[in-house]
């Protein structure tokens, strides 16, 4: 975990009236650690041999916590179970739907689509989600030990591009 975001989640935690554990910051801090948007089962495994005594509970219900405090976001992208971002700033997420990877799309596109949404429908927003599913470029290429895509396949993008 980066120096600066130990003390801003423990404030955080404290704030919400929650004791600040070692536990809590070891889970936060390894999400904070990683891009690449973790399960709760992967924060566990990474963790479990630092911390003997920490229970998979601990870990999700240390994750709904992080969610509802603000410090983390819940993604649920189709997989069956929900992984996890410490980036909470609005953003879109590209998921490969042959090796499972999940990235971040940082464009200000997203921005200046929500300032769209609502001018256009009077709403005001206080969240979205979209992800896009497709190949990424490891397993277009055949680089990956994913299963290869199906060769062929026409996104929704090529084919408004062909009419």
């Amino acid at each position: 975990m980066n120096c600066e975001d130990r003390p801003a989640a423990e404030d955080i935690l404290r704030r919400a009236g929650l004791k600040a554990t070692p536990q809590r910051l070891a889970i936060y801090g390894c999400l904070v650690g990683t891009r690449a948007h973790p399960r709760v089962e992967h924060i566990y495994r990474q963790l479990r041999p630092a911390y003997p005594s920490l229970s998979l509970a601990t870990v999700y219900k240390t994750m709904e916590i992080l969610v509802e405090v603000g410090l983390a976001t819940a993604l649920n992208i189709g997989e069956g179970s929900c992984r996890f971002d410490a980036n909470t700033s609005p953003h879109s997420h590209l998921f490969c739907r042959s090796c499972h990877q999940v990235e971040d799309l940082d464009d200000n596109f997203l921005r200046d689509l929500l300032l769209r949404v609502e001018k256009t429908s009077g709403y005001l927003l206080n969240g979205q989600a979209i992800h896009f599913y497709g190949y990424c470029p490891r397993c277009r290429n055949g680089d990956s030990d994913a299963p290869p895509s199906r060769g062929g396949e026409v996104g929704p993008a090529q084919r408004l591009l062909r009419t």
